[in-house]
């Protein structure tokens, strides 16, 4: 390991001192409920961008499609190329009640047949192991066991494949403080333009801002674009409890970076580029990968990185991301990019200016 640390160094070596001294509270702000976005900016590029300066400690103030404005020839752009999964399923127990899934990923561990799902359950009354629940199509479940994550494996089985009968029945897992229905809207703009690969029941929301246009002018001023995989969890909504955040362990996501990306992120460097990351998604699964070792062709597998004040990053110069919840992982991870001073200052400054937060909301650039 010492060996890959030796290959990458540190950009940003952290404060462990800091880390140790910081609470929960730390990570906590007041922010009206009508600041929530419940809807899309009407344009993609069309959301507000605040932009944070880590050396001068500015803070100002554009529109999303100025983001261009901040790279330069040989730069790299990463973008997280998953697609978000319709996994909010509704169905019925055999008594009649009502039962949703939040169906995350398929394979329980320690489980070799097929059809085992791991989903979040939310029923009107409790539920058990051997629970049966039908859903539209013939589609049909049985709760197995719940593990320790608080998440449930489920087998499920139907007429045709399971995943076809999800995209079928399924609703967009609109995040819980969207407090409305998914509408046609969604299906479209819950998810960024260049989604490819299912597996997501969260959108990578700095990733919605970007239009095809966009990322095309980009490209043409000679910056480089590179896509990695991670399939955001059910994690991305779950604050923290625990008084100490150094307690707390971040729920497993399937990520996959291609050898060919690295490569070419690590030749961005040493040319004098910078490496900008859209998202925490993006964030995690490049750190995740680099803790893998660089012997590999391609680095796959599920990661808890939990990136918070302290962190050492080793690829990414600048972070593309959304206002995030107070007390979230998310703000965490902001914070140990960006410093927690300034990033709660500038969130402070959103609020008194009115910008939008959290999926549907406006975008912040970390410089």
């Amino acid at each position: 390991m010492a060996k890959v640390f030796e290959d990458i160094p540190a950009l940003h070596p952290g404060d462990r001192s800091k880390e140790r001294q910081m609470k929960l509270e730390d990570f906590d702000y007041f922010l009206p409920a009508e600041l929530i976005a419940q809807y899309p900016a009407q344009k993609r590029v069309l959301s507000r961008l605040m932009v944070l300066d880590r050396k001068s400690g500015s803070i100002s103030h554009r529109t999303f499609f100025n983001i261009k404005d901040y790279f330069r020839k040989g730069d790299a752009l990463v973008l997280n190329d998953t697609r978000v999964v319709p996994a909010r399923l509704r169905g019925r127990k055999q008594t009649g009640g009502s039962v949703e899934l939040l169906v995350i990923r398929e394979k329980c561990p320690g489980r070799d047949e097929e059809g085992c799902w791991i989903c979040l359950v939310k029923a009107s009354r409790g539920v058990r192991p051997g629970l049966k629940i039908s859903f539209d199509r013939g589609l049909e479940a049985e709760l197995l066991y719940k593990g320790e994550d608080g998440l449930w494996r489920v087998s499920l089985r139907g007429p045709k494949p399971v995943r076809e009968l999800i995209e079928e029945t399924g609703a967009v897992p609109l995040p819980p403080y969207i407090r409305r229905a998914p509408e046609d809207i969604d299906r479209e703009r819950y998810q960024t333009v260049y989604a490819k690969n299912p597996g997501a029941v969260a959108a990578p929301t700095a990733g919605l801002h970007f239009t095809e246009a966009l990322l095309e002018d980009i490209r043409s001023m000679g910056v480089h674009i590179f896509h990695v995989t991670l399939h955001t969890g059910p994690g991305t909504f779950m604050p923290l409890k625990a008084d100490d955040p150094a307690g707390h362990r971040v729920h497993e996501e399937y990520f996959r970076v291609d050898r060919g990306v690295l490569d070419g992120l690590l030749r961005t460097r040493k040319s004098g580029g910078r490496v900008f990351a859209v998202g925490t998604t993006t964030t995690r699964a490049l750190e995740s990968s680099v803790l893998n070792g660089l012997s590999l062709r391609r680095y796959e597998g599920f990661t808890d990185l939990f990136i918070r004040p302290g962190f050492e990053f080793r690829l990414i110069d600048a972070l593309i991301t959304n206002f995030h919840l107070p007390r979230s992982t998310l703000i965490m991870l902001a914070s140990a990019f960006a410093g927690r001073d300034l990033l709660m200052r500038a969130y402070s400054e959103a609020v008194s200016k009115r910008y939008r937060f959290y999926s549907y909301g406006d975008a912040m650039l970390i410089i």
